[in-house]
């Protein structure tokens, strides 16, 4: 075996091309044999492994800068970069992060796990080394490359960046990973062009009978074979009038076999050469070598662990799932409830809308600022959109949310899939600023569900408002309370107490709030909780909590400025116009850092926000006890280079 003897990018600079098949094999195996175990993003990870040979055999990285957008394609790069005997331990609590890490390895650059970033990172270290006289061409001899997904080109902040570094002639290698997808099926018009490109057979052709030609040249027909790509961009010119990326200032080159490791190295080559910004489009498989995540590049873009319960018994439908039926008889009676998504139809629950109501489903690429805008537009023309997002991403489309959608106070539903913390993809996938961000904005109604069963009903009623909502649920799965539901914007009584203290729980940690008064024997008949179901909070709610001596609130979001913060201060006033006596107050939730890749379940007991950390902070408030702050599982802070 090679791969064993691969400890540092050099290594593999001393491989032939046998050697290195050999070696692209092995790391397939690896990957596959890990990502299958631990779970991880697979198909994309097994489409770049020649790339990513050919990009440390050419470029001298850390000296080199590479960046990757996004970082779920990075795991070969970890392998290559003295990672490989801690990848079995990849995303799990103190081993490698499912995304580059700077903490980790000094040829990490950027964490980059939202999209489209990279090209501008890329503009300012380039800026950065040229006027530090490092950048080659500028008295250095550093290079600056960055290497692309097409799902990444469908984000507005990429064209910025292309804009910029085309005005500039700043020079950048760009590497566009084309494999027709993102998460999804990549969506744009730039997309159709490519693909038109790959299948345009006059070029194609051409192509071919190129390469064939100079086979048959005597004594020199490998050389030239290995230039073709050179010869083929003259063919480009001739068979593609217009060259999109050249019209920026942008130079192309390609397409070029993304799995032909001496095609790759020739074209970077040249590329590293070229005394300006420049893009290498690179056609690659998603999920080369592994037919199940080639057969189904969806499904195994990201693949999951099978989920199971100890006890064997039936696993209960997911907040996603019980959204996706609901949303879909909601539009079977109404004609006028539209769905949008971000490239993430499938882990949103949007599919059965698609297939169902293909004219009023609207994928609009990773482009979320866009989507929330495109929705207001369609709410102002008499039309129910329901936005669906990670709850993660919805802080790229803030500013739209609160002057596109909420000044004009239009009827759009917002839907955050993967609220609160969510585990294995590190601190920046947990949806913890949802409702921070969503209660700064004017007129809008949060409903916040414990259970998957009040999805349906929560749901229509968002749908009946005049102004925006927002609809948020966790990733994990739904634990059941006390069989009951709420109804409309109501706050609901789960246990009533005798005054001494009252919890506003919200969304799914109102099932842990119960959990936690299970365990405190006589005490818990002093609390009253509630299940806050919607913010701004039920003024019944509030009313009851100011007539309490104590008033707990718990959260899984931020509680600097999230919902605790906002409930306590309803109630500071509430109290105030009353002339009674405030009670006293603590705010339980996520504390303002940077929290560390590990499962959800066990991050939470981390934070004190299991039912153990809640029955003694409980405790603890009955008892006038302080509350001290926990020593937090924060993410390494990086080392700059």
């Amino acid at each position: 075996m090679i791969l064993p003897s691969i400890q540092d990018p050099r290594d593999v600079r001393a491989l032939d091309f046998e050697q290195l098949a050999e070696l692209s094999a092995e790391i397939r195996q690896c990957i596959i044999d890990t990502v299958t175990t631990t779970g991880g993003h697979l198909g994309s990870n097994l489409g770049v492994v020649e790339l990513t040979l050919a990009l440390h055999r050419v470029f001298e990285s850390p000296r080199d800068v590479l960046l990757w957008d996004t970082g779920h394609q990075t795991y070969v790069h970890k392998i290559l970069t003295g990672r490989r005997e801690q990848f079995s331990q990849l995303r799990k609590r103190g081993g490698l992060s499912g995304y580059p890490s700077r903490d980790e390895s000094e040829h990490d650059w950027i964490e980059s796990s939202h999209a489209s970033t990279a090209l501008s990172y890329a503009h300012g270290l380039s800026v950065a080394l040229t006027l530090r006289k490092e950048l080659v061409g500028a008295g250095g001899t550093r290079r600056v490359v960055a290497v692309v997904g097409d799902g990444s080109l469908t984000g507005g902040m990429a064209y910025e960046a292309l804009n910029n570094l085309g005005h500039a002639n700043q020079r950048v290698v760009i590497v566009l990973n084309d494999n027709g997808r993102s998460y999804a099926p990549t969506i744009s018009k730039l997309s159709e062009s490519l693909t038109q490109l790959r299948l345009n057979q006059t070029y194609v052709s051409t192509r071919e009978s190129l390469r064939e030609s100079l086979r048959k040249i005597p004594g020199i027909g490998r050389l030239a074979y290995l230039g073709v790509h050179g010869f083929t961009s003259v063919v480009r010119e001739m068979v593609t009038p217009h060259t999109f990326f050249e019209n920026l200032g942008i130079r192309y080159v390609g397409p070029i076999d993304g799995h032909d490791i001496a095609a790759l190295e020739v074209a970077l080559v040249n590329a590293a050469n070229w005394n300006g910004p420049i893009l290498v489009h690179v056609l690659t498989e998603k999920g080369k070598g592994y037919a199940p995540a080639v057969g189904d590049s969806l499904k195994l873009h990201d693949y999951k662990l099978p989920a199971h319960n100890e006890d064997d018994k039936p696993l209960p439908s997911s907040y996603t799932e019980t959204f996706s039926r609901a949303l879909l008889e909601l539009a079977e009676k109404d004609s006028r409830i539209v769905a949008l998504t971000a490239a993430m139809a499938g882990p949103t629950g949007l599919l059965r809308f698609e297939q169902r109501f293909p004219d009023r489903f609207f994928d609009v690429g990773i482009a979320e600022q866009h989507e929330m805008t495109a929705a207001a537009g369609m709410a102002m023309g008499g039309l129910k959109p329901v936005l669906c997002v990670y709850s993660t991403f919805f802080s790229r489309a803030f500013d739209q949310a609160n002057l596109d959608v909420g000044l004009l106070n239009l009827p759009v539903v917002m839907v955050f899939d993967r609220a609160g913390i969510t585990g294995d993809d590190g601190p920046s996938h947990h949806g913890i600023l949802d409702m921070a961000l969503c209660l700064a904005i004017p007129n809008i109604t949060i409903f916040a569900p414990s259970t998957a069963e009040e999805i349906p009903g929560m749901l229509a009623t968002a749908l009946s408002l005049s102004g925006p909502s927002a609809l948020r649920f966790p990733k994990t799965l739904p634990v059941k309370i006390d069989g009951e539901i709420g109804t409309g914007q109501a706050a609901r009584v789960v246990q009533r107490g005798d005054g001494s203290c009252c919890v506003l729980a919200v969304g799914k940690m109102t099932a842990t709030a119960y959990a936690a008064l299970s365990q405190m024997g006589i005490s818990r008949d002093r609390i009253t909780l509630y299940d806050v179901r919607v913010l701004p909070p039920d003024p019944a709610m509030i009313d009851d909590a100011v007539r309490h001596q104590r008033v707990v609130t718990v959260e899984d979001g931020t509680r600097h400025g999230g919902a605790g913060a906002f409930m306590v201060s309803a109630v500071r006033s509430r109290a105030q116009e009353l002339r009674v006596t405030f009670p006293t107050t603590r705010i339980l939730g996520v504390p303002r850092a940077y929290l560390q890749h590990h499962k959800a379940d066990l991050l939470l007991s981390e934070l004190g926000l299991d039912a153990d950390g809640l029955a003694a902070a409980f405790s603890r408030a009955l008892n006038d006890e302080p509350e001290f702050a926990r020593p937090l599982p924060e993410s390494p802070r990086p080392h700059y280079l």
